[in-house]
């Protein structure tokens, strides 16, 4: 496998929620990523995954089991310090640990006895050898950071104040899907006055903390720092895991614990448009070939706010030191090669499953077959039984050459239990079990070319894996119109989901034409307004920054021809282009000043 396609095809546990009265909520999850390259070998470590994975290539990833650390504690950091991968994680309001190991895959890891409470750990060693931390998860407090000594881990000093949120400059950093907050002052003020019915002894300051704590301030957190020509580069994420618009952002200084001063270039990683958006709490790690990569927590948030998934995406620093990231069709194909790479390449091949007519065998009311057409992880086709041989067909409505195809599935408010014996964890947010028996996703891909003569593609009914994004390459194409998937098995034997048949390669169309009467208008210092005319084409990616040459972000949309960008920063000008693009190709619009 030469090839990604995001979220990453890892296997995702499921996790048994607690919420009231012996009810559970049940999703899969994985977040908070953190990737190092250790001896020659990429280590990918997530919340709640109860193990690690590792892998040759960035592509195929191995699971590993993880033992002797807190798997129930959230955020894993994980560094290369000399001959050593250091772990910590976090649980709200506890003590936390680090722990090291010279060989993850074979020998256990052993327990430092520095301890203190932290929520969102990282692990920093600069070029002298000195150690700096950093953690921070809240509304409320900043991030933190402090030097560690190098064998005890006790800190060095008291912890210094870094950054806080500030919503009314950064509007990247407002809560809210699309920066849009569905809180209002008079819903904060009954939620306090329930508080202090049940807690009548409460002081005007905590007060005045709990009112903060619920209003719309952003959650800063999820902090990481890399250094590059000299500069620190403090990562962060924000405004809440649970928004399409969960973005990291960046401030930079010329010391490991500042001053620092917030990048031009922010939020650096975002993604709030496309089939599953989200692109915050994540790391930045150099390859075996020069190459940067960001990988960040993406959002489905249905089952459960915490119903998460990972991506990875090019990255790079630009002339002028300023970090980026590419995301601009951040959940289609992407060929990894083992080599130096252009980090702003186009994708190679086109989408070309959207809107096209979907049948099934089956179907439950209101999950219909086109949902798993729609470019919507939120969204998904259900079929009415659970019996093997369920399947939904695409129709291409031509003969297409296809390179790619992404089977999505999706949980719909399972009905099961833990295991009979089993203990729930506190992870410092709720109390959960992760599942960590082996299941099993099985299915058979097929395609036709006239709708009556069938030939497999991908037969996966016998398979021992549970890949609930799985992706299939074909890299010197297949001439198909008709694509069905027929699933044979899943866990907890549940009704066939699908949230996204995904299917790219090429079509024998006109490329896109260019959008016209491109019209931005300023709602705000913090928003801004695009609309252009729709000519046709299949999506839209509108690409924006604060110069022409610098236009790293991008809002991709389906079926619209307008969109509202929340993520502008006071006072900073801005530049806009919209491009098109369908089965065929990808074609750049104008760029537009906005202001400036």
């Amino acid at each position: 496998m030469k090839y990604i396609c995001n979220p990453i095809n890892i296997e995702y546990k499921y996790q048994f929620n607690s919420v009231q009265d012996g009810q559970f909520t049940i999703n899969r999850e994985a977040a908070d990523p953190s990737i190092i390259l250790f001896k020659g070998k990429y280590y990918l470590f997530a919340s709640m995954t109860a193990g690690f994975f590792t892998s040759d290539n960035l592509t195929d990833w191995e699971f590993h089991p993880l033992k002797g650390v807190p798997i129930y504690d959230y955020a894993p950091d994980v560094r290369v310090i000399g001959d050593y991968i250091y772990f910590s994680a976090s649980k709200r309001d506890s003590n936390c640990s680090f722990y090291r190991t010279r060989d993850p895959l074979n020998s256990p890891f052993e327990k430092i006895e520095g301890s203190f409470s932290f929520w969102d750990p990282n692990l920093f060693v600069d070029d002298d050898g000195r150690i700096y931390f950093y953690w921070g998860c809240s509304n409320v407090t900043p991030i933190y950071g402090v030097e560690l000594d190098p064998i005890s881990f006790k800190q060095i000093g008291e912890p210094v104040e870094l950054i806080f949120g500030n919503q009314q400059e950064h509007g990247f950093e407002r809560i809210g899907e699309n920066h849009i907050s569905s809180k209002t002052p008079e819903q904060i003020e009954e939620t306090i006055k329930g508080y202090l019915r049940a807690n009548p002894g409460l002081s005007e300051e905590q007060i005045n903390m709990l009112r903060k704590y619920l209003s719309d301030s952003p959650y800063i957190e999820g902090a990481w720092m890399d250094k590059h020509d000299g500069k620190y580069y403090l990562q962060y994420s924000c405004p809440g895991t649970q928004y399409n618009v969960y973005a990291d952002g960046v401030y930079v200084s010329d010391y490991p614990l500042g001053p620092f001063t917030l990048a031009k270039n922010n939020p650096y990683s975002y993604k709030p448009g496309g089939f599953i958006p989200g692109a915050g709490h994540g790391s930045t790690m150099e390859d075996k070939f020069g190459n940067l990569w960001h990988t960040s927590t993406m959002r489905i948030s249905v089952n459960h706010p915490f119903e998460r998934r990972i991506g990875i995406w090019p990255a790079g620093y630009d002339v002028d030191g300023e970090l980026y990231c590419n995301q601009r069709y951040g959940d289609w194909p992407m060929k990894i090669e083992q080599l130096r790479m252009d980090p702003w390449c186009n994708p190679e091949w086109m989408l070309l499953s959207y809107g096209k007519p979907a049948t099934a065998s089956s179907f439950e009311e209101g999950k219909v077959p086109s949902n798993a057409t729609d470019e919507n992880v939120q969204t998904w086709w259900k079929a009415e039984s659970n019996e093997p041989g369920e399947w939904i067909e695409i129709d291409l409505l031509q003969v297409c050459d296809v390179h790619a195809i992404q089977i999505n599935f999706a949980d719909d408010q399972l009905d099961v239990v833990p295991p009979d014996g089993v203990t729930l964890q506190n992870t410092g947010s709720s109390k959960r079990y992760i599942d960590e028996r082996k299941h099993v996703t099985r299915w058979l891909l097929e395609g036709s070319e006239d709708g009556q003569h069938y030939f497999v593609i991908e037969d996966k009914s016998e398979v021992d894996t549970d890949l609930s994004h799985d992706l299939i390459v074909r890299e010197n194409g297949i001439k198909v119109r008709f694509i069905r998937c027929t699933v044979k098995e899943l866990p907890f034997n549940q009704n066939a989901c699908i949230s996204g048949l995904r299917v790219f390669g090429t079509a024998d169309v006109k490329p896109p034409q260019q959008a016209t009467n491109v019209t931005v208008n300023l709602l705000s210092e913090l928003d801004l307004s695009v609309k252009w005319d729709d000519v046709g084409a299949v999506g839209y990616n509108v690409l924006w920054g604060y110069t022409p040459e610098k236009l790293y972000h991008s809002y991709m949309v389906f079926g619209k021809d307008e969109v509202n960008i929340g993520a502008l920063m006071k006072g900073q000008p801005v530049y806009v282009r919209v491009d098109s693009f369908n089965e065929k190709g990808i074609t750049e619009g104008e760029v537009i000043k906005v202001i400036g």
